[in-house]
């Protein structure tokens, strides 16, 4: 059998994704076969695999780390937040609907056959498969069919690590709290505990780690030090969009934060060059008018996001700045607001058929036709200047400015821009990890370029992640509780 190993977490954002990307880089420079797996994920940040589907960014960057193609199978069960209460729910790689929060938990039961197919496939010539949960399983309200955390442990019978993040305080409460709420049977699953995020002496937290091995009756893996470099991974959830912020450049990139902003890794890059400052404008500021590109970015609803949008009254702030011959560029959805109308005639996305866009662009975005999941290798016109990104979305956009394009893709035009060349729109993701894509919206906005080589640095963040793993868990241990029934 397979070796698998789940790595569960005390909460949302503990470290989980990162660690397992860790690990998954640690095992494979051993020379095993490693794969790895999240049963169910919810993000608006995802990345399109070459089998024509979709799944989480942070399982994408995963398989990288493990050197292996991204499938839709190492992330069966994709949730896009589409509303507070509800979401697209993609399964293998591929919508099946919509649901509220409440019809999904009805729905999940029926799902755990797509989840334990997949599984069976990505263990299929591996040697080790590391599972990622989500959550916690001390949410033991939605135990009763669950296929995130325990009810797959269970079901696969594959032994669990559970990850508690000291950062943000109350460590052994989290540990020992999911001890005492969870079953008997779910915790005799959980076979050690990793503390994360450590800052300072990890010889002060020897009576914590003793406490919770007193209480719970799980060994340690080890104390995990914070590892700054994290920030230079593409982060996977909303919740670290706070900290994408950065400074120090002379020239600024302003982004407006939408409630359903996606693929905001497209950022990641820009925010790495050290003559930018990327500011993320959260609601109740106004857009920046000495920003020398405004970027809207991707949005799991157009409609809806575009709406908050003009509540905020940026819409107003990117007209000026338009007037005053500033730049503009928008990124799928971005793209889709930049133009004169949005239609949803099939309320593909909610109850408005259709909305006025910004006018920037002579274009319309019709909603519908089939979902589009691709790798792309295109050059940016007029200077032909290659790039390799991704494709991921719905809707059609047609009108006079698309005979300026940004690109050509396969023969194909795509995208649009304005007569004076300062507004532009592209379905294009993932521009800017390509270093010659990014060195030139870089000279448009007059910013300094850099020699930055974005891939060979994840890269090597990936090894140092692995190395800092190595240096602070024990490994060895760890390897042989994935050994274990």
């Amino acid at each position: 059998m397979t070796r698998r190993l789940m790595i569960q977490g005390t909460g949302s954002d503990v470290g989980k994704s990162l660690i397992v990307a860790g690990l998954c880089r640690l095992f494979a420079r051993q020379g095993l076969k490693v794969r790895p797996f999240k049963p169910q994920n919810m993000s608006n940040n995802a990345a399109a695999t070459p089998d024509g589907g979709e799944i989480g960014r942070a399982q994408a960057l995963q398989a990288r780390a493990a050197g292996v193609a991204a499938s839709v199978h190492m992330n069966p069960i994709l949730l896009k937040p589409q509303s507070e209460i509800g979401a697209q729910v993609v399964v293998q790689g591929k919508v099946l609907g919509n649901a509220k929060a409440r019809d999904y938990q009805a729905m999940k039961p029926g799902l755990m056959a797509a989840v334990l197919e997949s599984f069976a496939r990505v263990s299929d010539g591996a040697e080790l498969v590391l599972v990622e949960g989500a959550g916690s399983p001390a949410e033991v309200n939605l135990r009763a069919g669950d296929i995130a955390n325990m009810g797959f442990a269970t079901a696969t019978e594959t032994p669990v690590v559970l990850i508690g993040d000291i950062d943000r305080g109350g460590v052994i409460a989290s540990l020992v709290g999911t001890r005492a709420v969870i079953s008997q049977d779910d915790s005799a699953r959980i076979k050690a505990f990793l503390i994360n995020r450590f800052r300072g002496d990890v010889r002060l937290f020897d009576e914590g780690l003793r406490t919770i091995e007193a209480h719970t009756g799980w060994p340690s893996l080890g104390v995990i030090p914070h590892f700054a470099e994290a920030a230079l991974l593409p982060a996977e959830d909303a919740v670290a969009l706070r900290s994408l912020t950065s400074s120090g450049g002379r020239v600024k990139i302003a982004v407006p934060v939408l409630p359903r902003i996606s693929n905001f890794d497209d950022l990641d890059p820009l925010r790495q060059e050290a003559g930018v400052t990327v500011d993320m404008v959260e609601p109740g500021r106004p857009l920046p008018r000495d920003a020398a590109l405004i970027l809207l970015p991707g949005s799991k609803s157009t409609i809806a996001d575009f709406l908050a949008l003009q509540a905020e009254g940026w819409d107003v702030d990117i007209k000026a700045h338009a007037r005053a011959g500033g730049k503009v560029l928008g990124l799928c959805g971005g793209y889709q607001m930049l133009g004169r109308r949005i239609e949803d005639p099939d309320h593909l996305e909610g109850d408005i058929a259709a909305v006025a866009g910004l006018g920037l662009l002579d274009v319309v975005t019709r909603m519908g036709g089939t979902k589009r999941l691709s790798p792309v290798l295109g050059v940016s016109l007029p200077d032909g200047t290659p790039f390799a990104g991704y494709e991921m979305h719905v809707g059609e956009t047609s009108g006079p400015d698309r005979e300026r394009p940004f690109a050509r893709i396969d023969g194909t035009i795509e995208g649009a821009q304005s007569e004076t060349g300062r507004i532009v729109g592209t379905y294009c993701h993932g521009l800017f990890g390509d270093d010659a894509q990014r060195r030139r919206l870089l000279s448009w906005i007059g910013a300094e370029t850099s020699d930055l080589d974005y891939e060979r640095r994840v890269d090597a963040v990936l090894d140092r992640l692995a190395d800092h793993l190595a240096t602070h868990v024990d490994c060895e241990r760890l390897l042989a509780i994935s050994a274990s029934p």
